[in-house]
Order: structure tokens, then C-alpha cells, then sequence
């Protein structure tokens, strides 16, 4: 049996790697040519900073990094610990950029309480709970040497069912956020349907559905077998029999 060949699944990785490109510069425009939007009436440029910050660590530094960490599996050559060891640092870098961009929120002069009164705010600290149990769940399982290889091979499929699900889940939380911010400044500031910054952030959301679902379908693309191998262990099996 055989995986899937890195040449075989390169368009899929670089139109990966062009959604990628593409959320990263709308968020980027968002954040920096419209960041008014995100803290209208303070005038203080403290706050501002951590406003911003906030939507550049959550999307580029957790999702787009973490959506990497997924894909180095597909590409990168190497050995199985070489491609291990990148995954996990990687990871460990969108945990730090989560960690931090949810810290970012709890500066402004609202509080930390007045931050978890939408389904937004919930579903960020869940999702960032998730990915850091399975960071830490993963690296225990995966490079503490006393592990057993059996206990090891157990843990894979849940390893592999919860990183996608937490991924997901991350997109659908920033979406979440992006519909929560946009109702806010169409309702309150009376920001028009038909704006810039409406297509900015509607491209935004967009971008994360299909990065997402590229990412997903990188991932969980089946291995195949060639009609040589499948021979063999069908006559493998019709002997043992």
C-alpha cells in the first residue's frame, strides 16, 4: 500500500497555500485601513493596538499557521520525525498566537467579563482549550519515549479527528466574529451594505470557508493502493485462508 505522492496532490497544497495568501491580505487591509472600526471611541492608541491585534493573531497567526501545521504532512520530505518535529512547533506557534490573541481582548477598558457575553467568545475558548489539550495530549503521546507503540497507534485517530475538528472549529469561530463585528458596525454605525470594508470582511469570510475546506480535504484525502500492491495482498490473504 501507498500514499499518495507529494507531486499528486501539489495543486490541491498550492491552491492551499493561494486561499492562505489571500485571507492573510484581506485581514491585513481590514485590520490596517479600516481599524477604527474596531475601537471607534477610545482614544487611547494602547487600545487601539490590542484591538487590532486581536482579528491578525487569530487568523493569520492560529488558523493560517495552524492550517500549515496540517499540511506539512503533504509535503514536506524528510524523515516521519522530521515532519513530527515540524508539525509540533509549528502548532506550538498557533497555540502561542491564540493564547496571545485572546489575552488581547481582555485589555481593552471593557474587561474580561464583558467578553464572554456572545456565542463568539465561547466558542474561542473552547476552541483554544481544544487545540492546547491536543497539543499537549499529542506531544505526550507522540514523543514521550515510555509510550508504547500500541498506545501510541490507539491514540492516532483521535489525534487526527480532533485536530481537524478543532481546525473547523477555529474557522467557524472566526466566522462567527466576523458576522458579530459586520452586524455591529452596519446596526450601530450605520456602515453601508455596499462598503469597502463590507467586501473586505465578506471576502475575509469567504477566504476562511475555502482555506478551511482545503486544509480538511488535504488532510483526510485517502490513500490508495496500486492494482500491483492490491494483487499481492489479495493473494496474501487468499493463501493464509
Amino acid at each position: 500500500m501507498g500514499t499518495q505522492s507529494p507531486s499528486s496532490q501539489l495543486p490541491l497544497l498550492l491552491f492551499a497555500r493561494f486561499s492562505a495568501l489571500i485571507v492573510a491580505v484581506l485581514v491585513l487591509i481590514w485590520a490596517l485601513a479600516f481599524k477604527t472600526s474596531f475601537l471607534p471611541h477610545s482614544p487611547s492608541q494602547e487600545e487601539l493596538i490590542y484591538a487590532v491585534l486581536h482579528p491578525l493573531l487569530m487568523v493569520i497567526g492560529f488558523i493560517v499557521i495552524s492550517g500549515e501545521a496540517i499540511l506539512i504532512h503533504r509535503w514536506l520530505p524528510g524523515s516521519r520525525n522530521l515532519k513530527k518535529s515540524a508539525h509540533l512547533c509549528l502548532q506550538g506557534v498557533a497555540l502561542a498566537c491564540g493564547i496571545f490573541g485572546i489575552w488581547t481582548k481582555f485589555q481593552g477598558g471593557e474587561g474580561i467579563v464583558a467578553n464572554f457575553f456572545s456565542l463568539h467568545s465561547w466558542m474561542g475558548l473552547i476552541c483554544i482549550s481544544l487545540f492546547g489539550a491536543q497539543w499537549l495530549v499529542g506531544f505526550l503521546s507522540f514523543w514521550h519515549r515510555g509510550e508504547t507503540r500500541m498506545i501510541r497507534v490507539r491514540i492516532l485517530p483521535w489525534h487526527v479527528f480532533l485536530g481537524l475538528y478543532t481546525y473547523g472549529l477555529a474557522v467557524i469561530t472566526a466566522e462567527t466574529g466576523l458576522l458579530e463585528k459586520l452586524t455591529f458596525l452596519q446596526t450601530k454605525r450605520s456602515m453601508l451594505k455596499q462598503s469597502t470594508e463590507t467586501m473586505v470582511v465578506n471576502g475575509l469570510g469567504l477566504g476562511l470557508v475555502l482555506l478551511g475546506g482545503i486544509v480538511i480535504l488535504a488532510a483526510v484525502s485517502a490513500k490508495h493502493q496500486s492494482p500491483h500492491a492490491t494483487k499481492i495482498i489479495y493473494a496474501n490473504k487468499c493463501l493464509s485462508s
